[in-house]
């Protein structure tokens, strides 16, 4: 090779190496880059605001599997909680605040489910859930749980099978488990018969089906009677029976002037009555048939409520203060729904949002209490005798 290709050839390469050198911090900066630049969470076409506008405004059972209820029903809540002051439209307008809470309720969601589907930060979703927990719900209770009328309810006026003999009665109560989760060190209370973890639930309900009262938040241990007395004894939110009226209940309550019991030791639940067409024998099972009847509203109330919002099935993440307050959420939402004659019918073939595999095994009602006072006991036996006179009277005619 002669001297002037040597001359080029180094040349070249040392035009290489030049470049090179440029180049490399470039690509390291460029891989750095690569590597540190943050991949969007959520990016989804839709935001928050117009996935609810979305259910709202699609097919009737997108809404139904969202938030439990009809479209009308959401808009009329989204507009009595902006009309109140109890939500306000900040850069998130009240219908997907809303939704928000709907949707956990609905569905247990955990505020990570939350931002998945409305893609909003940890954050937002903390304050908007704690905002529904320590105002809305205290606030919405005040107007949709009301005590029951005074006056005769017509489906006892209407029926000679309870006219007049349940004249003064005015709603039926029962207790039921709603699961909790608890640290260890705090779970010993709130463990119960069944061996999990779970609040009793004192509901009040009137023969529209809609609940009056709830007493929520105590420990699994606790019995029936045990909540009934504390909800008397509490200073803010009272349970009182007005005066010469009473409730029914069933046999984990001890029998009063205000609070009749059925007969113990005499056959009660209505499917003991089908079976065989036995009619009853005496004034004792008559008085147990008809208490059934009149007491198994509370009992399908609360069949409807578990049915639309089967978090009431399962423990949650929330802190107890807030868990007490997820059966008067359902309670409320629930009343609203019926004044606002919302569809239960679909409800009966609804598979629901929670897997039924989540869902807590629960003790049923207390059984056994004592017979209770005097004057309950002649309350109970005058009503009974009365029955069972006019009973025979009908029959032998």
């Amino acid at each position: 090779m002669d001297m002037s290709n040597r001359d080029h050839l180094r040349r070249r390469e040392e035009d290489d190496d030049d470049l090179f050198l440029l180049i490399l911090p470039s690509l390291h900066l460029l891989g750095y880059l690569g590597r540190s630049k943050k991949k969007l969470r959520h990016t989804s076409a839709l935001t928050g605001e117009e996935k609810v506008r979305e259910l709202l405004e699609g097919h009737i059972k997108n809404c139904r599997v969202s938030f439990r209820m009809e479209p009308y029903i959401f808009k009329s809540l989204a507009n009595y909680l902006r009309m109140e002051g109890l939500v306000k439209d900040t850069r998130i307008k009240v219908e997907e605040k809303l939704g928000f809470f709907l949707y956990m309720i609905s569905h247990n969601a955990t505020f990570e489910d939350l931002q998945v589907f409305f893609g909003h930060s940890n954050d937002t979703f903390h304050c908007v859930i704690k905002h529904f927990f320590d105002i809305v719900i205290p606030g919405l209770s005040m107007w949709f749980l009301k005590p029951p009328s005074n006056q005769v309810h017509p489906k006892i006026h209407g029926d000679n099978r309870f006219y007049p003999y349940f004249k003064n009665c005015i709603g039926s109560i029962d207790g039921t488990h709603v699961p909790v989760s608890m640290s260890p060190d705090q779970a010993a209370p709130f463990r119960n018969r069944k061996g999990t973890l779970s609040q009793n639930v004192m509901v009040v309900c009137d023969f529209n089906l809609n609940i009056t009262y709830v007493s929520a938040g105590w420990e699994g241990s606790a019995t029936d009677s045990m909540v009934l007395r504390s909800a008397m004894n509490n200073v803010i939110g009272k349970f009182e029976v007005p005066s010469g009226k009473y409730y029914l209940v069933d046999g984990g309550y001890a029998n009063t002037a205000s609070f009749i019991a059925p007969y113990h030791g005499v056959r009660y639940h209505l499917k003991e009555f089908v079976h065989g067409h036995r009619r009853p024998q005496n004034h004792k099972e008559l008085f147990n048939h008809r208490h059934a009847v009149l007491r198994n509203h509370v009992e399908r109330a609360l069949g409807v409520i578990k049915k639309r919002f089967p978090i009431l099935k399962v423990a949650t993440l929330h802190k107890m203060e807030n868990q007490a307050k997820i059966p008067i959420a359902a309670a409320v939402l629930h009343n609203l729904i019926r004044s606002h004659n919302g569809d239960e019918r679909w409800l009966e073939n609804d598979q629901g949002n929670i897997n039924p595999q989540s869902f807590v095994s629960l003790p049923n009602s207390d059984h056994g209490n004592d017979e209770g006072n005097m004057e309950g006991n002649n309350l109970r036996d005058m009503i009974a005798y009365h029955m069972w006179a006019d009973y025979e009277q009908r029959r032998n005619q």
